[in-house]
Formats: structure tokens, sequence, C-alpha cells
């Protein structure tokens, strides 16, 4: 018997349901811990709008949006709203585009 065939097939994706697979908005954050201390505040503020950064684009991501043409600061705060996160600076805006990009 091959191999192939022992493999369990797949759970079904957005691309590959029948139906559209439904998104769990709002999500179920994880358990958030305490920063390390003793860095500078440069850091923190960082590493702060890095999280940021990283939500947004999911979340631009998971709504169709996968181009960083396609995310304008308009579009990026929408989103923002949407997923209930502040709305983000220009150079948060900046920041999803460039993850959008190296990400692909």
């Amino acid at each position: 018997m091959p191999a192939a065939a022992l493999k369990p097939k797949p759970l079904p994706t957005q691309s590959t349901a029948e139906r559209p697979v439904l998104l769990d908005l709002p999500y179920e954050p994880v358990e958030k811990r305490p920063l390390p201390a003793g860095r500078p505040r440069e850091w923190y503020v960082t590493h702060n709008r890095r999280l940021k950064a990283m939500r947004l684009a999911i979340a631009l991501l998971d709504s169709g949006v996968y181009l960083p043409n396609q995310a304008r600061n308009e579009r990026i705060r929408s989103t923002a709203a949407l997923i209930g996160v502040h709305p983000p600076s220009d150079t948060t805006c900046h920041m999803v585009r460039a993850l959008m990009r190296y990400s692909r």
C-alpha cells in the first residue's frame, strides 16, 4: 500500500472548503507575561509597536488584503478599529506594510 494512502485527509481550509470558513472574531488573546525590566524606554515602545503591527498584518491577511500596496493607512486604521486596537501611527502602518512585504 502506498504511503500516500495511509496519510489522513487534512482538515478543510478557506481555499479547500465547500463553504467559507468563518473567522473567530474576536479571538481569545494569549495570556500576557510581564516584559523584562531594565531596558531602555525605546525598546518597550518598539516591542509594543511590532506586536501591534503583527496583529494588524494578520487581521488584514484574514480579511483578504494580501499585498502591501492594498494596505493604505486608512484601511489599516479601519482594521484596527474592527479588531479593537487603538489607531496606529504612520510608523506602525509602515511597519505593517513591511511585514506583509517580507512575509512573501
